[in-house]
């Protein structure tokens, strides 16, 4: 899969089109999934520009995976999810539908089964309302 500047990832990057940021460094943005898969979906971008996680370089590489794992740990204590899934994939083959390498963060809860993949937008109250949840757990891990 070859990069495109102008997926939709590089131009929330840009700032073209907006996001409901969660958390962000230098090298990593952090927001909520306009098409949640389940409440409380979050993506983590690197800034980088690779479209696979065979094309990022180490050090974003390594800032993706911080930021993932703070995320996952904020989504785990604001919404006590079962279980929280982290998902990353590289290739249409293997479910990549936009060209810009992003880590999944879903929390999961028993017998409830996850939504369909980029299918319905979520009100974006519901998506604020979740994101400011995360936001106060993870201004509580610094």
């Amino acid at each position: 899969m070859s990069y495109d500047e102008n997926n939709p990832f590089a131009r929330i990057l840009r700032g073209e089109l907006p996001c409901i940021q969660v958390a962000e460094t230098d090298a990593v943005l952090a927001f909520m999934d306009l098409m949640p898969q389940a409440d409380g979906h979050v993506l983590v971008v690197p800034k980088e520009a690779a479209a696979e996680i065979f094309d990022l370089s180490d050090a974003a590489t390594v800032a993706c995976i911080r930021m993932t794992q703070r995320i996952a740990v904020a989504v785990r204590a604001a919404l006590h999810p079962d279980g929280v899934f982290i998902g990353q994939f590289n290739g249409a083959a293997a479910g990549q539908t936009v060209p810009h390498v992003h880590f999944h963060v879903i929390p999961r809860w028993e017998g409830q089964a996850l939504r369909m993949h980029a299918r319905e937008m979520a009100p974006q109250a519901t998506l604020e309302a979740f994101a400011q949840r995360i936001r106060v757990r993870l201004s509580q891990l610094q």
